[in-house]
Formats: structure tokens, sequence, C-alpha cells
């Protein structure tokens, strides 16, 4: 059930469907998600202290996704979600498409860029943002022109202790399944031919050790997998390792 409150941005909820026991709620503050007493909206505004230039560039996910030599890096983010990985790649000079194919969240996407599409410092960041409301991997494998990254943040299972999972994924799980086809969604970022492939996990997971390099930060930790200059790798040479490829 999609529920208005005012007509601001009423397109965004007009025809979604939620899932049992969840709705969409517009006011003034901006498009919310709520459900079993708890609320999710999109808001870039919070992670405007990580934004700042002599921070953003620290970032773990910047550094994994840093081009040598190259200005405005184009990236393709195949997974994402409210945005927030997409905002400090655009805040650090890359040029972002973020692909979304659940109809709620990215209507939850759409809403928190209109909104910062209005904060002055905001409004040049998310400019290097695009939304596309489709599946990645039919896109990655009919891009026209190999992008410079391509960033995977599938969603996983939560921990066996539910307390210690975010609100944001307690909600968005009842939205999109835990990631099962992680190997079909390598396949299609390397099928892109871009240079890097960042894949960022919880430092929980299980799944197996990648090859490739790591970086770690408290909660997650960043794989890069980077295509040599002077060969090319097929998606098959990757196919079944749940991380980054060789």
């Amino acid at each position: 059930m999609a529920e208005r409150r005012d007509n601001v941005g009423v397109e965004d909820i007009v025809g979604i469907t939620c899932p049992p026991g969840l709705e969409l709620r517009m006011d003034v503050e901006g498009l919310t998600l709520a459900g079993e007493g708890m609320e999710l909206r999109g808001d870039f505004t919070r992670l405007l202290p990580r934004l700042r230039a002599d921070r953003v560039r620290s970032e773990l996910l910047v550094k994994a996704a840093r081009i040598r030599g190259a200005e405005s890096p184009r990236v393709i983010d195949a997974t994402a979600g409210l945005g927030e990985d997409s905002l400090l790649l655009a805040a650090a000079g890359f040029c972002v498409e973020l692909y979304e194919r659940d109809a709620v969240i990215a209507a939850l996407l759409r809403d928190a860029l209109r909104r910062a599409a209005n904060d002055p410092q905001l409004t040049g960041i998310v400019e290097c943002m695009t939304l596309h409301e489709e599946d990645s991997v039919s896109a990655l494998r009919n891009l026209s022109e190999a992008p410079d990254v391509v960033l995977l943040d599938p969603m996983f299972p939560a921990r066996t202790k539910s307390a210690q999972v975010k609100k944001k994924f307690q909600l968005l799980h009842h939205l999109e399944s835990p990631c099962e086809d992680e190997a079909e969604l390598l396949d299609a970022a390397l099928a892109a031919r871009p240079r890097k492939v960042v894949i960022k996990r919880a430092r929980w997971s299980s799944s197996g050790r990648p090859r490739g390099r790591i970086s770690r930060g408290r909660s997650r930790r960043t794989r890069l997998r980077e295509r040599p200059s002077a060969t090319t790798s097929s998606p098959s040479d990757t196919k079944g390792v749940p991380g980054v490829a060789p």
C-alpha cells in the first residue's frame, strides 16, 4: 500500500505496491518506508561530514575505485540501494550511474536525489549521479561503452542476532532477498569490460576468501579486481568464485 500525505513528490509512490506490513508515506520531509515500528528514508545530509574533500578521498571505497590518471572516471553502481556509496564516489569526482531494480527502493532513492538537488551543499555532487530503475545484470551486458569501474554491494543474509542488524537492512530485506545470484552479477560486471570491479562485503560474511586485494573497515571489506592493461579476462575466469576475480 502506498499512502499519500500531501502533494510533494506524489509521482514517486503512485502505482508502487509494497509488501504486506510496509507502506510508503510522503510528507514535507520526503518519502518514507514504514513498517514494524521502523521508518526508513533516504537522507544524504547525514553523510555531509564524510563528503568533505579532506575526508572523502580517504574512504576505503574511494581508494579502491580510484583510476590513476582519470579525471572523472565513470562508475556503474550495479546495486545502488539508497545511493550512499554512489554519493561518496560522486563527491570524490566520479561520474556515477546507479542501477536499482526494486521499485520501492528506487522511489526512496529518487526522492533522496531530488531533495539533495535542492540542497546547496549537495547539488553539485548529485549532478554527477544518474539513476536507472532497471535490472543491472541485463544493463551491464548491453552497455555500448565500457565503464571504468563497476561497483557491487550485494545484500547478504542478516547475522544470527537480529539486534545487530541495522534498521534499514531489516526493512530492505522485506523488499529484496539476500543475494542468491552473485555469480551471475559478477559475470555481468566482468562482461562490461571495466578496468576495475569493486565488491563490498560484510566482514562477517562466510563466503570464501577472494583472490585479489582487500581493504578492511570496521564492518566492511572491499575487494578489488583490476583488468590487466595488456591482457583481457573472460567472465568465465571467475565463475563460481564468490568475490573478486583473480
